[in-house]
């Protein structure tokens, strides 16, 4: 697929990985005062992460070459716009359990670093499967449709963490204590390690990511193989996810057909993942950053029109 020719030298894996190492520190370092985000540094720290990681296409483009750093940047939209999701299931387990607004930063920034973690797995098994059995770009493929119709039909996903086996399994598995203490994850109470609701809240996001993660790794591999060019823009379009929460969370009711455009998306990753084993072959990479940029615009303009509708509608005498 796109760009899964190119070589990456070891250097080069290292020099993102102490990057993103530093805008890690930066940031937990910036918000260790467990501050409220409010939206005004929202926008700015979004800024940052877009930024670096538009920055970091351009580098792609000098170092790779014009083919790969189209892989890049249609991988790093596709993922940004699947983050999307992750921001609502976000709003509803923080509602859930009851954060407290200033504690919320943290729990994002400790869930991004397993996202992270997660996804560099997942891509490196996904890239192994799609190379070694000619039979799991099918699976991947029709397993990328059905989620993308699962979406567009079901709509809201169902995150109850009492639903969820690995919240289940870990509030049986460890002591919990129902309440916060603080922006403790753990605390010792009669002698005896406790985890807080803090930290279960924490493993509900991460659980609960896993799915959002398995989803979007398939979507960028059906972009292109290269395992360096699909984490990095994987990791530049996370990185930025907590911004983009405090950002949405508020605004995510006037964007009411974005599903729709993802769940397109979703589904044409699947059939470029299935095409690339018949012999209509692979897709052009420019083909799919094409389809990328104009899904993602009709279904925001779509959204912003049928909101401009509804409030036009209210106004009138009787809405």
């Amino acid at each position: 697929m796109g760009g899964a020719t190119v070589a990456v030298p070891l250097w080069a894996w290292a020099a993102v990985g102490a990057l993103i190492t530093v805008m890690l520190a930066v940031d937990v370092l910036s918000h260790r005062d467990n501050h409220v985000i409010e939206l005004r540094e929202a926008l700015i720290w979004s800024g940052v992460w877009i930024t670096a990681g538009l920055l970091f296409g351009l580098v792609v483009w000098l170092l790779l070459g014009g083919e790969p750093a189209i892989a890049y940047y249609s991988g790093y939209l596709l993922e940004k716009a699947l983050s999307v999701d992750n921001v609502f299931v976000f709003a509803l387990l923080f509602g859930y359990f009851q954060v407290p607004s200033r504690l919320q930063h943290k729990v994002l920034f400790w869930g991004v670093v397993g996202a992270l973690l997660f996804r560099l797995l997942f891509i490196f098994a996904g890239a192994e499967l799609l190379d070694r059995l000619a039979w799991a770009g099918f699976v991947l493929g029709g397993f990328l449709i059905w989620t993308g119709w699962r979406l567009a039909v079901r709509g809201e996903p169902d995150v109850d963490p009492e639903r969820n086996p690995v919240v289940r399994l870990f509030r049986r598995a460890v002591p919990t204590e129902a309440r916060y203490h603080g922006d403790r994850f753990t605390v010792r109470v009669a002698g005896r390690r406790r985890a807080t609701l803090l930290l279960v809240a924490l493993v509900a996001i991460e659980a609960t990511d896993v799915i959002f993660a398995i989803d979007s790794v398939a979507a960028i591999l059906a972009i292109t193989t290269n395992t360096f060019l699909v984490w990095t823009a994987t990791a530049f379009a996370v990185l930025g996810l907590r911004s983009l929460y405090f950002c949405l969370a508020g605004l995510l009711r006037h964007f009411g057909y974005l599903r729709y455009g993802l769940a397109l998306l979703l589904a044409f990753a699947g059939a470029k993942l299935i095409l690339a084993e018949t012999p209509v072959g692979k897709l052009p990479v420019w083909l799919t950053l094409a389809v990328v940029v104009l899904t993602l615009a009709v279904s925001i303009m779509w959204s912003a029109l049928a909101a401009r509708r509804a409030r036009a509608a209210a106004r009138r005498p009787g809405g």
